[in-house]
C-alpha cells in the first residue's frame, strides 16, 4: 500500500463499525474522541461498546452485516473475527467509493488507522508497514518529547496568528512566524523560552 496522509475533520466524518468486540471498540473510542458521528454493526455487542448506548453521535445496530449498512458512511471500518465478512465489508465500501479499513488485513481495504499521538492541537500519526505494535512503540517514543510544551506553544501561536490577521496585519504575522518557528523553535519550546519570544510580537 503506498500511502498518501491526510488529515480529516472528525466532526465532519461519518463512519460505520462493522464489528462489536474490543477492537471495534478502540477504533470506536478514537472516532468519538475526534469528534466523529459513528453506527456500530455487529451480531453482538460487547460490554465497552454498551456504554456507550445513549451518547448522541453514536448508534448500536444490533444485526449481522449487509451492505445497505454502510449508508451515508464516509469511512468503514471492518472490525469483525470474520475474514470473509472483512472481505465482503471492504468489498462492497470500494464499489460505493467509502474509505475502508480492514483491521485483521490493512492491504484489503484502500486506508489504515495509524497510531496517534494528541497534545492540544499537535497531532502526530505513525504507521510502520502494517506493524501497529512498532506503529504505537515509536508513537510513544515521540509522546515524550512532544508533549503538553508543544501543546501550549502551537495554542500561543494560533492565537496569535488570529490576532494579527483579524487586526489587518497579515505582514507582522509573516515576519513572527518567521522569526518564531525558525530552527530554534523547539528548543525554546523545550527550555521553556517560547511564552517570552512569543510576547514580544503581541
Amino acid at each position: 500500500m503506498s500511502l498518501y496522509p491526510l488529515m480529516l475533520e472528525g466532526s465532519a466524518l461519518t463512519a460505520v463499525i462493522i464489528g462489536g468486540g474490543t477492537v471495534a471498540a478502540r477504533k470506536a473510542s478514537s472516532l468519538i474522541a475526534a469528534g466523529a458521528r459513528i453506527r456500530v454493526v455487529a451480531p453482538s455487542i460487547a460490554p465497552e461498546l454498551e456504554l456507550l448506548r445513549g451518547d448522541s453521535t453514536v448508534e448500536l445496530v444490533t444485526a449481522l452485516y449487509s451492505k445497505d449498512q454502510i449508508g451515508d458512511a464516509q469511512l468503514v471500518i471492518a472490525a469483525t473475527n470474520d475474514d470473509a465478512v472483512n472481505a465482503r465489508v471492504a468489498a462492497d465500501a470500494k464499489a460505493l467509493g467509502r474509505f475502508v479499513n480492514v483491521v485483521s488485513a490493512p492491504s484489503a481495504g484502500n486506508c489504515v488507522t495509524p497510531a496517534v499521538h494528541r497534545a492540544g492541537d499537535v497531532v502526530v500519526a505513525v504507521t510502520a508497514g502494517g506493524v501497529p505494535t512498532a506503529a504505537a512503540r515509536i508513537r510513544d517514543d515521540l509522546a515524550h518529547k512532544l508533549d503538553d510544551r508543544y501543546a501550549s506553544a502551537v495554542k500561543e501561536l494560533s492565537l496569535l496568528r488570529r490576532s494579527l490577521i483579524d487586526g489587518d496585519r497579515r505582514d507582522r504575522w509573516s515576519s513572527a512566524s518567521s522569526a518564531l518557528v525558525d530552527d530554534e523553535f523547539c528548543r525554546r519550546v523545550e527550555s521553556g523560552r517560547f511564552d517570552e519570544a512569543v510576547a514580544e510580537w503581541r
